[in-house]
């Protein structure tokens, strides 16, 4: 662990430092909980982990292996013992939260980071861990992650604190191109002109500028420079932290954010299964998300940025980005902390009631060493859900509400083999304080509307116990502070204790869940107007917004199928039966040409329709719906694998295409086809280009 200043005590000054060529890191904050040499006795365990930061004003770190700046991690200043045998000096965990007067019950003082500059460093510029840490008028430049901002993992280790960025800058790859050697590893093209340079860590490292990780955190008024991925290196301005196991705070935000020579699908990265994403298969790579408040990123104000197979979170409104791997939605989200006892080590399976086809699997965060297991997924409130195990359900599980503002509420159902039988209550705990108070008991009802009423000292749950789910209403009854994850009283909870049968088997009940469970998607947030060219002041680089849907009836009380084509809010509908093509420019984003071809009983499709593709101009974005009964005979596979369409394809009575015809193939082209409908809602990124290969 060398750095070239190393920082015990937070409270020094730190004024026009440079700090480069460590093997590891510029400036390191690190935290004795017990001060050492001649500090020793001077100070309580814990003062260093709460006194506010001294000035840290106009600093530079570059070159560094490692990071150009951390603030995390304590030193273990007692040696190795029977009970703890890790050396002295040992690097062990430690979180920053300062106080003022170093007291964690006095109000916080936020450290604050002004005018930092960190450039060619080969990891991080900043991986920055604590409670309020705020940087302003900052520059970032040509390292590997620009910045990370990571509060505690479960829950932020100071309780409604935030860490924030402002007014500054990060440049993904500058006109600093570096010095090529005979040996370089590390040497490859970048850049928006693809020139040979030298490359963080490797040729395919995912070069981010800011990374997402816990939370809450706050972006406001910064720029991304020369952010530009290549086919194999998925550069972006913003993403998340590689294979990550914890949880994603719904209540991170962004706004006023400016991009320049920042290509759109660039902007964001959900991540994709390869090389260093691996399966991308990790409880936080499932559920990262970030709240677009003035839509500045998405162009979609007051928007959510989700992953795009989130199925807990997105509603059928939600508009695909397949350059972002994500998906644009509206909506109110919180989380629910579910701690795992006897046993400690199952996958946990919890599925959205209106859309039970698509569950989602965690594996918990935790090693399977551990004495409970743990899961923290982001949810859509007002909505029914049922949790489901790979083995026998456990003894005990414990529902924390995270990021619930009082009288928000869902419904889960807990999967557990009949026979069971519960104990459960509902308390406070004081994080802080470490206290807990009990607020309630809960009692058996046989009626699920009763889970409605919910008084502060009485519940209501019911048992289900032909399908095995035992229902509960989770609402929170306080209020909380703004960023806070729990309530001003502390974290509430519902325990629940089962006594199950023994040799019980698998706790999966989704077979006879749904569809006695099922609901009917529902948008409860309607999603927001996309900005209009005004208000992205007629930048080059925009998403267009498509919609195709086709469906065999518009109302149960018409027989007639419909069928449109949307484009930025203009429908095109197709009133004959047949299909309908649109053309858009693929370099403005402009429609070009609009054509039905017309069904008839003898002749099917008409053969002109190929015809009529060939004439298409390349580089053109083709979309097409069908009304009636898709006859599926004639040029229709060929037609369709010029646009795109993947070859094998069969197409079924609906179908919804969204093509491209050019010299290669976008990530977004899409074919949906079904017997009943077919339904594409996607933003493609104008102008449409291609990326340069590594």
């Amino acid at each position: 662990a060398v750095s070239t200043f190393w920082i015990a005590n937070p409270h020094n000054n730190l004024i026009n430092c440079a700090a480069a060529g460590s093997e590891e890191t510029g400036f390191w904050f690190v935290l004795h909980h017990v001060p050492t040499g001649p500090s020793a006795g001077m100070y309580s365990p814990g003062y260093s982990e709460h006194v506010p930061m001294g000035k840290f004003s106009n600093n530079r770190a570059h070159s560094n292996y490692r990071a150009g700046m951390i603030i995390d991690n304590g030193v273990k200043t007692t040696p190795a013992s029977a009970k703890d045998k890790r050396p002295i000096l040992t690097l062990i965990s430690g979180r920053y939260s300062p106080h003022k007067d170093a007291d964690p019950l006095k109000p916080r003082e936020p450290a604050i980071i002004e005018r930092f500059i960190a450039y060619k460093n080969q990891d991080h510029g900043a991986w920055l861990r604590g409670g309020d840490v705020w940087l302003d008028d900052c520059q970032f430049a040509d390292n590997g992650i620009g910045l990370t901002l990571a509060s505690g993992g479960t829950f932020p280790h100071d309780d409604g604190s935030k860490q924030e960025i402002k007014n500054s800058l990060f440049v993904g790859e500058s006109g600093n191109l570096g010095t090529e050697t005979t040996d370089n590893e590390i040497w490859g093209p970048g850049g928006l002109d693809h020139r040979g340079r030298t490359l963080p860590i490797g040729p395919d490292f995912p070069i981010r500028g800011i990374q997402f990780y816990d939370g809450p955190i706050n972006v406001q008024n910064c720029t991304f420079r020369k952010f530009a991925a290549l086919d194999g290196r998925h550069t972006s301005a913003l993403a998340f932290r590689l294979n990550n196991a914890w949880q994603s705070c719904p209540n991170n935000n962004v706004t006023d954010i400016h991009f320049e020579d920042v290509p759109i699908t660039s902007r964001v990265f959900f991540g994709e299964p390869g090389p260093w994403f691996n399966d991308l298969d990790m409880d936080g790579d499932k559920t990262s998300v970030f709240h677009d408040v003035d839509g500045s990123v998405s162009e979609y104000p007051g928007s959510y940025l989700i992953k795009e197979d989130n199925w807990l979170i997105k509603h059928p409104d939600c508009i695909d980005v397949p350059d972002w791997r994500g998906s644009i939605c509206s909506g109110h989200f919180a989380q629910i902390y579910i701690q795992a006892y006897k046993p400690a080590n199952l996958k946990m399976k919890i599925i959205k009631n209106d859309y039970h086809n698509h569950p989602l699997y965690l594996e918990g965060a935790l090693s399977k060493s551990t004495h409970y297991q743990q899961y923290q997924p982001v949810v859509t409130l007002r909505k029914g859900y049922t949790i489901h195990w790979d083995k026998t359900a456990p003894e005990e599980l414990a529902i924390w509400l995270i990021n619930f503002n009082k009288n928000d509420w869902i419904q889960v159902g807990f999967c557990y083999p009949k026979g069971t039988t519960f104990s459960i209550l509902s308390d406070i705990h004081n994080r802080l304080l470490k206290k807990t108070y009990k607020t309630g008991t809960f009692y058996r009802t046989s009626q699920m509307e009763k889970l409605e009423h919910r008084y502060p000292s009485k519940g209501y749950y019911y048992w289900d116990e032909d399908t095995g789910l035992l229902f509960l209403k989770l609402k929170a009854q306080n209020e909380k502070d703004k960023f806070a994850f729990c309530s001003v009283k502390g974290c509430e909870r519902i325990r629940i204790k089962a006594v199950i049968p023994k040799m019980a088997g698998v706790s999966d009940c989704e077979a006879v869940a749904y569809p006695k469970y099922t609901e009917t998607p529902i948008v409860e947030v309607p999603m927001p107007k996309k900005l209009s060219s005004a208000q992205l002041q007629k930048t080059k680089d925009h998403l267009l917004e498509v919609k195709i849907e086709t469906y065999k009836k518009q109302y149960f009380h018409l027989k007639d199928d419909f069928a449109y084509i949307e484009v930025d809010g203009v429908r095109f509908f197709l009133t004959d039966e047949g299909i309908q093509l649109v053309v858009i420019d693929g370099h403005h984003g402009k429609v070009v040409d609009r054509v039905t071809f017309k069904n008839s009983i003898l002749q099917g499709i008409p053969a002109q329709i190929e015809n009529y593709v060939n004439n298409i101009k390349d580089h053109s974005i083709v979309l097409l719906t069908s009304k009636g009964r898709f006859i599926s005979r004639g040029p229709w596979t060929k037609v369709l694998e010029k646009l795109g369409a993947e070859e094998g394809f069969r197409l079924k009575e609906k179908v919804a295409f969204v093509g491209f015809k050019g010299s290669f193939r976008p990530v977004w082209v899409k074919l949906v086809t079904n017997e009943d409908s077919a339904k594409i809602y996607q933003a493609l990124p104008i102008p449409v280009v291609k990326k340069m290969k590594l």
